[in-house]
């Protein structure tokens, strides 16, 4: 059975800038409208996704490319990358079950993007038209003032303004 690629979209943003919060205050929204969700959230640092010495863990160890733990209300599967990194590679992938993934970080990666800038953070933008940016999440003036600017908590135009791109 083949799945569908979801549509990605990447939010981006400094450090404390309202990334996550925007996402996980957002994602109800686009649910209140019948999608189907799924988020890949970028860490810059090392995670430990299994625990060493149970089974799952000693399954990678052996060789599997892949090893879900299953349990009666949720699943993990740890799974090499290769060179999948990129959202839409990984979304094709393992989210095929979504309609939408909203993909945090990744401000390298190819794709849509959308920034949520605060005045707070003091920073400039983290990407620019060229980056693939198509909108701003913001409560600064004056900035890619040709891209489409959103309020920090206007969850409903974002939403919006995403599906209308689908």
């Amino acid at each position: 059975m083949e799945t569908a690629t979801p549509l990605v979209f990447i939010f981006v943003g400094h450090s404390n800038a309202g990334k996550t919060t925007f996402v996980e205050r957002f994602i109800p929204e686009l649910v209140r409208r019948g999608r189907r969700v799924a988020t890949i959230k970028h860490a810059h640092h090392t995670v430990r996704l299994d625990t060493e010495g149970k089974d799952s863990w000693r399954y990678k160890q052996a060789g599997a490319a892949l090893s879900m733990l299953v349990t009666t209300n949720a699943l993990q599967l740890v799974a090499d990358t290769g060179d999948e990194r990129e959202p839409a590679q990984l979304a094709g992938r393992f989210l095929g079950e979504a309609d939408i993934v909203l993909a945090e970080g990744f401000s390298h990666a190819p794709g849509p993007k959308i920034e949520v800038l605060r005045r707070e953070t003091g920073k400039p933008p983290r990407c620019g038209i060229e980056d693939g940016l198509i909108a701003l999440i913001t409560d600064c003036d004056g900035v890619y003032p040709e891209l489409p600017h959103f309020a920090l908590d206007d969850f409903a135009a974002v939403a919006d303004f995403l599906l209308r791109r689908t």
